[in-house]
């Protein structure tokens, strides 16, 4: 079939070439010249066949809204779009209605696979019709990892694609997936930083090289932790500032509107804060209180050095 295919950076231009390779034409819009098949929103939908599927894979927020309602003047009725990117759910719904009044259908994708997916696939957690699912299922077939008839996954051939609802359950399903994995790269950090930190760990990069086979924490993200370790054993060329894209925040904010306790993904999300601060005001003011109560040595803000209480 055909996919027209708007944003083609590190994770859309791999999923145009994936699709091609399936046998599919991919259309791709993209701002930047060079990467473009065509130069314009017009020129891609007219270099397709209706009815048409057009998947959108640019910045959530206003870039997406944007683009969405263009397309909302530029496709038919039968046509459907696809975002493909990190919108929030509840900016489905109001993408699905605008597209509705003219008889476009709507499909929200959740996407997991970075820059990996052009190798191992993608997986994808869909809302949406069961009409306009189905619509774009062969392109959701090329893009999702191929069936692993060994694996012994409890999955099986459901593994890497769910259709998990109306509009809004594939981003809602896509920012629990990115909250759990705020948890869990928190976690591979933490245990990290206290192998290096001890003198009895003589091989720390050994040490978490050898949990990746047999272990119960073995996952695909402990096998890029072990990548980045081989690459940089000490992490010394990289500074510990991490930034949050949005699916952790909702995730939390959520979580708090459904009374459902989630402390460790909360608390991987606070660290991320914490990491964009060179010099904590929290822990000013813990040294402060520290100093008043108990007269302990405080750090002179320029010279950093101690200062012990007159």
């Amino acid at each position: 079939m055909q996919l027209g295919l708007i944003g083609l950076g590190k994770m859309g231009g791999n999923m145009r070439e994936r699709v091609r390779r399936a046998g599919h034409e991919v259309v791709g819009y993209d701002r930047s010249p060079e990467l473009q098949d065509v130069d314009s929103l017009e020129a891609l939908v007219g270099a397709l066949q209706a009815p048409r599927v057009v998947w959108v894979m640019v910045p959530a927020g206003d870039p997406t809204r944007e683009t969405v309602e263009a397309l909302g003047n530029l496709l038919e009725a039968g046509d459907v779009v696809v975002d493909g990117g990190n919108s929030k759910f509840t900016d489905d719904k109001v993408h699905a209605d605008l597209l509705a009044t003219k008889g476009i259908g709507y499909v929200d994708a959740g996407v997991s696979g970075g820059v990996w997916g052009l190798q191992n696939g993608y997986a994808l957690m869909v809302g949406g019709s069961k009409e306009d699912v189905a619509k774009v299922q062969p392109i959701f077939d090329a893009l999702k990892p191929p069936v692993d008839k060994e694996s012994d996954s409890p999955a099986g051939e459901g593994a890497g694609f769910v259709h998990a609802g109306p509009v809004g359950a594939g981003h809602f399903a896509k920012m629990v997936h990115n909250g759990i994995e705020y948890a869990m790269m928190q976690a591979y950090g933490e245990g990290y930083e206290l192998l290096a930190a001890v003198d009895l760990i003589e091989d720390v990069p050994g040490v978490v090289a050898s949990w990746t086979q047999g272990t119960v924490i073995r996952s695909w993200l402990l096998d890029l932790l072990v990548r980045a370790l081989q690459e940089d054993p000490g992490l010394d060329d990289i500074t510990g500032w991490a930034a949050d894209s949005g699916e952790g925040r909702w995730t939390v904010e959520q979580a708090i509107e459904h009374a459902v306790p989630m402390p460790a993904i909360s608390a991987s999300l606070f660290a991320r804060f914490s990491s964009r601060q060179d010099d904590s005001p929290t822990m000013k003011a813990v040294a402060a209180l520290r100093n008043q109560f108990g007269g302990h040595a405080v750090q002179a803000a320029k010279a950093r050095e101690v200062e012990d209480p007159a």
